[in-house]
């Protein structure tokens, strides 16, 4: 008598996945690539460890879905970042993985067709793609690691990753970004929780080993050395934003407390602006003015921005899509964008200048 079948039951389907070899050999990173990362890498470690005055900006769509409008994007925002380097590291956000609260999009990789057709084969190998396009033109590129696999497909191209705020308790990406060779943001919690995001530092900071995936895609024991370069990332919560001077400062003293690098980044998106895209310049605004107040703790800002503002439904047919639109969460356009990125460099070149480097 056969033995009962005991797994499996909900799977309908086992389709093959190329392995990060194959989908690197499809797509190889370039020397103009490769050094744009490493440049971006080190420029944004030099800010948290105090060797770089200046301020990083992470800024891009809340997610990518179209190539050509991202890099219409990418393309303008490298003109915008050499115009204020001298005060503002400019890193371009690029999103292709979104945690859904209940159904929804989940991503360029998940479904880069948006037709539920889910060819996650040819999403991953299009967002590779996309971000070597980006690298070579010479912008730091970064990305939420959601995926606990997906990194060894594209973790070689991206210079910052976000551990989102549904993700910073889950033991699971905590060991995934101790093994990351970009420094790492970590969110507070979706209920404002700051806990989660300081016990999500420590533990990357420490190796780890657990389950993973080679680059031959066969199951393998991963064994990391920590990661000392997370930080928090306040992103408000429960109800209410985490900006304000009151906000940062317990953050501070709670870093402090935990005998961590007090290095602070504000999302001016999410619950920070009330999940109203618009208010985002007045977020920006009021924690440039702590900089110039004195404040030595916050080290970047993070801002959803597209080519045009808003947000849009993915319609059935495609052709209706808004060129530069969200198709999630909403943005501010462009030009806000500029006047974003200006304003803060015009207000933070002297604050800047009287910042004490490290050693």
């Amino acid at each position: 008598m056969p033995v009962a079948q005991t797994e499996n039951l909900n799977i309908v389907a086992v389709d093959h996945m190329p392995s990060p070899e194959e989908i690197k050999a499809r797509v190889p990173l370039t020397d103009a690539a490769a050094a744009s990362v490493l440049a971006g890498r080190r420029a944004l470690m030099d800010i948290l460890d105090r060797k770089d005055k200046r301020l990083f900006v992470v800024v891009g769509p809340c997610s990518i879905h179209d190539p050509v409008a991202g890099l219409d994007y990418a393309r303008r925002l490298k003109a915008l970042a050499d115009q204020v380097a001298d005060t503002l590291l400019i890193v371009m956000r690029v999103y292709f993985e979104k945690p859904r609260t209940s159904t929804g999009w989940k991503g360029y990789i998940n479904d880069p067709y948006m037709n539920d057709s889910f060819r996650i084969d040819e999403g991953m190998e299009k967002a590779r793609r996309f971000l070597l396009d980006v690298a070579e033109t010479g912008l730091p590129i970064a990305t939420e690691a959601l995926d606990p696999i997906a990194p060894q497909y594209y973790g070689d191209l991206i210079s910052w990753t976000a551990i989102g705020a549904r993700t910073s308790e889950s033991q699971t990406h905590r060991e995934m970004a101790s093994g990351l060779s970009t420094p790492v943001g970590f969110k507070n919690a979706t209920d404002g929780d700051m806990e989660v995001a300081i016990n999500a530092i420590i533990s990357a900071a420490s190796p780890h080993s657990f389950l993973g995936v080679n680059g031959k895609g066969q199951s393998a024991i991963l064994r990391t050395r920590g990661n000392k370069y997370g930080h928090a990332v306040l992103r408000g919560g429960g109800g209410r934003p985490n900006y304000d001077t009151v906000s940062i400062s317990l953050a501070e003293q709670a870093l402090n407390k935990a005998k961590l690098p007090v290095n602070i980044v504000v999302d001016c998106s999410h619950a920070n602006s009330w999940k109203k895209p618009e208010l985002q310049p007045l977020v920006m605004k009021d924690v440039i003015h702590q900089v110039r107040e004195g404040n030595r703790s916050v080290v970047g800002l993070m801002i959803e921005s597209n080519l045009v503002a808003g947000n849009q439904p993915i319609p059935a047919d495609l052709s209706q899509l808004k060129y530069g639109c969200s198709v999630t969460d909403g943005c501010v356009d462009w030009d806000t964008t500029v006047d974003m990125i200006n304003n803060a460099a015009g207000v933070l070149r002297e604050a800047l200048a009287q910042r004490e480097c490290a050693e």
